[in-house]
């Protein structure tokens, strides 16, 4: 694991001490090359200097919140933002990813827990800092833009090979159709919602998922891929 993520650079961004220093240490243990700022105009410095793939950013910081620093930094480069929040409020969430952050961890958590988002969207966002990827029974080579199942390619066009790159990459997370079409199909999609059924059954079809064990479906809420 430490040789896959070595080198990979990580600006953590905290008011307090305690936090940088815990995620500093554990972040370099893993093999991360990591800096730390503790409010957001030295965040944006940073960002500029370092070039991080990845930002771990507080939403309550003096000055500058997270919020306004999340949408500067998502104008200054291709990185991944997951917000650290000490509130479970859907309104925070949604502020968010709306203002483009990634992913949200809510306050306290487990540093795996956080290591595992870590690496979701370092395979979703920069799957070339890995080459292929092991998941399960899939194998996701980005460059070549194959899938393997079970030792065997995958026939898929592209829009079916970002869906089901996307549903592996975050497999055990539901994924709402609206989330789904934000990521695969990006925001200026104009049709029909449904589209992502149509794919999902064919994705299915192709995987022989015809219980639905693999790609799961929960009403009202979306979909899921559970490993076996």
């Amino acid at each position: 694991m430490k040789q896959s993520l070595k080198g990979i650079k990580i600006l953590v961004v905290d008011d307090e001490p305690n936090i940088l220093q815990f995620l500093e240490i554990g972040l370099q243990n893993e093999g991360f090359e990591v800096q730390i700022a503790q409010e957001g105009m030295t965040a944006l410095t940073v960002m500029k200097q370092f070039q991080p793939s990845v930002v771990i950013l507080d939403v309550m910081m003096p000055g500058i919140d997270g919020f306004e620093v999340c949408k500067m930094l998502k104008k200054m480069g291709n990185v991944a933002v997951i917000m650290l929040t000490a509130k479970d409020e859907v309104g925070d969430r949604v502020k968010g990813l709306t203002l483009g952050a990634d992913d949200y961890v809510v306050k306290p958590f487990s540093f795996e827990e956080l290591l595992a988002r870590i690496q979701a969207r370092l395979r979703n966002q920069f799957p070339n800092l890995f080459g292929k990827v092991m998941i399960g029974p899939f194998e996701i080579d980005d460059r070549r833009k194959e899938i393997t199942f079970v030792g065997r390619i995958l026939e898929l066009s592209p829009t079916e090979y970002e869906l089901l790159k996307f549903l592996v990459l975050n497999h055990g997370l539901v994924l709402s159709k609206t989330m789904i079409l934000d990521k695969v199909w990006n925001y200026d999609f104009g049709g029909d919602e449904n589209i992502v059924e149509v794919y999902i059954r064919i994705l299915r079809g192709k995987l022989n998922d015809k219980k639905h064990r693999l790609i799961r479906t929960l009403r009202g809420s979306g979909y899921r891929v559970d490993l076996p």
